[in-house]
Formats: structure tokens, sequence, C-alpha cells
């Protein structure tokens, strides 16, 4: 937590840095966050709606992560990750819905450049390390499935800490990036973005001089960040998929899906969601549909993960059981 703490100082003060020094080529201040809705008798509803799943997803994620600290049951590589990907869950709705909630309840849609940049910064970082993270997850299955009686040997604490340590970094080393190129671009008089939270791609469509370059390493960046997890996780089920076949036991079959029921799941929801959004997006031109939709991975999707952890996995559940029946 020290080290994370660190690293938010860092960048948040490249960012500031990176502003100050640009400030004069932009001339912008602030924005406009149009939100989900711009019909006031919409915001009460909107505002106890997001409130309410938001308070669910921090309670459901911290809940996973005190039970695989406390219980010594749950110190494996899964729930490792598992407790990695709570975390980055609980960050990344906390970079959108906190500001939402804000402007909803002052009946203000502005948010500063500065902060813009910033949210930008968190919420591709954390939205790139869930990619990274399930992909993680992905490979141990398929090493515990495929590889059974090496699973202890190659799934070691040095190569688990490297795995989560690489996926911190490269998402934190992209949005630095990718935020870089957004302080380029210089922005005319349309500066209301469709959306309850400041994206990368919609800025670029809100700037006024050339974007190409701003385009292209968007595009890149999705490519090979985005689609490289997903096609490692494609690679690691194929495995999974043929090794399940190969066994002759019905009820090996079922144990060895079981495992991987709840990943499966949480990875298809994520997934389909993100495709849906973008592809919808490409097709249609309404951009507050697009925001409506991509609360499903932003917001439902963190929200849910723990849910379908938890009532699938019966020693998450045990862990859950004995933390609440713990005496003060």
């Amino acid at each position: 937590m020290l080290m994370l703490h660190k690293c938010i100082i860092i960048v948040s003060f490249l960012l500031h840095f990176s502003y100050m020094e640009l400030q004069n080529d932009t001339h912008v201040s602030k924005f406009i966050l149009l939100g989900l809705s711009q019909d006031p008798l919409w915001q009460p509803f909107l505002f106890g709606l997001f409130l309410f799943m938001y308070l669910v997803t921090l309670l459901g994620n911290l809940l996973i992560i005190v039970a695989t600290i406390t219980d010594s049951h749950l110190h494996t590589p899964m729930y490792f990750f598992l407790s990695n990907l709570s975390f980055a869950d609980i960050c990344f709705t906390s970079t959108s819905i906190p500001k939402m909630l804000v402007n909803i309840q002052k009946q203000s849609k502005m948010i500063t450049y500065e902060g813009c940049i910033t949210q930008i910064y968190f919420f591709i970082s954390f939205g790139i390390l869930d990619n990274f993270l399930l992909a993680v997850m992905a490979y141990d299955r398929y090493v515990a499935i495929c590889h059974p009686l090496h699973y202890t040997v190659i799934m070691n604490h040095r190569l688990c800490g490297l795995l989560v340590l690489g996926s911190w970094v490269t998402t934190a080393l992209n949005s630095l990036l990718q935020c870089s190129m957004a302080l380029r671009l210089a922005f005319c008089t349309d500066l209301e973005i469709p959306h309850f939270v400041c994206e990368y791609n919609q800025l670029v469509l809100l700037a006024c001089n050339d974007t190409f370059p701003n385009v292209i390493e968007m595009y890149f960046a999705a490519v090979l960040l985005a689609g490289g997890p997903l096609a490692g996780i494609l690679y690691s089920y194929s495995k999974i998929v043929s090794s399940i076949r190969a066994m002759s036991s019905s009820q090996g079959k079922y144990k060895a899906f079981s495992t991987c029921a709840s990943h499966l799941s949480v990875v298809s929801l994520f997934y389909c969601t993100l495709l849906g959004v973008y592809l919808s997006s490409a097709v249609t031109q309404n951009s507050q549909s697009t925001a409506r939709a991509s609360v499903m991975y932003s917001v439902v999707t963190p929200m849910l993960n723990p849910f379908i952890y938890s009532l699938r996995n019966k020693d998450l559940m045990g862990a859950l059981r004995k933390l609440f029946r713990k005496k003060p």
C-alpha cells in the first residue's frame, strides 16, 4: 500500500508538471461531463442507484480481500490473484462513481482539466489491469488443470509476485503514455463530454488539432494491451478444454470444470460487455447511449464479481462465514 501511495504521488506530480507546461497551449480549464441523463427528474434516482452499486462493490470486494488475507487456507496463487482483482475493481469504480455522485449532489457537471487528465490515467490503468489479472488467473487455471503435478513448482511465490508486479507496472506506464498524448491535444469551444467519466477517446473527439497520432497510439494500445490478454485467456482455455475432454472420469471432468466456472463467468461478463460497448459505438453515433452501455463493464461487472466468485466457491464461502463468526 505504501508503494502504491508513492506511485500515485509520482504520477500526480508528472501529470501536474505536464499540465503546467502545456496549459498555455490548450487554453482549457474545465470540461462538462454530461453524465447518463440531463433530465433533472432522473438525477435523484441515478444518485441512489449508483450510490447503492458503489457501496455493494466496495463491501463485496473488501470482504474478499479480508477473507483471503485472514484465512490461511486461501493463501494460494488463485486467491492471491483474486484479491488483487478485487482491489483493482475497487479502484476502477472509485475513479468514476464518486465524482459522478458529487456532480449530481451539487447539480454541477464541471470537472477541471487536471481532474479530467488524472481521471483518464486511473480509469485506463485499472481497466487494463483487470485485463491482465484475468489473463494471469487464466494461466493459473491452465497450470492447475493441465500440469497438476507441477503446479506448486511452477506457480511459486516469486512467479506470482512477478506476474502481478508486471501487470501493475505495464498498466501504469501505458496510462502515463496515453495521458502524455492527451496533454498534447488542443481544444476550441466544444468542451462537453457525453459521458459520466473522462475517457481518452472522448477527449480525442473533442480536439481541434491533428489527432492522427493519438488515434494510432490509442488503437495500438487497445490491440496490444487488451487483445493480448484476451488471446492469452482464449489459448489457456483451449488447452483446458482439451485436457478436460481427455479425462476418463466424469467426476474429474466436473471437478476440473468447477474450478474454472467462476473465472470463466467473470471473463465472459467483462469482455462481452466491453466488446459490446465499443462495437456499438462504432455503429451508432449516439455517444450518450454508449455511455449508458459502458456502465455494464465499468460499474456492474466489478459489483457482480464478488458474488460470482463467492457463491460458486465453497472455500471462499467458508472463509467468509468464519470471518463473520469471529468474536471481538
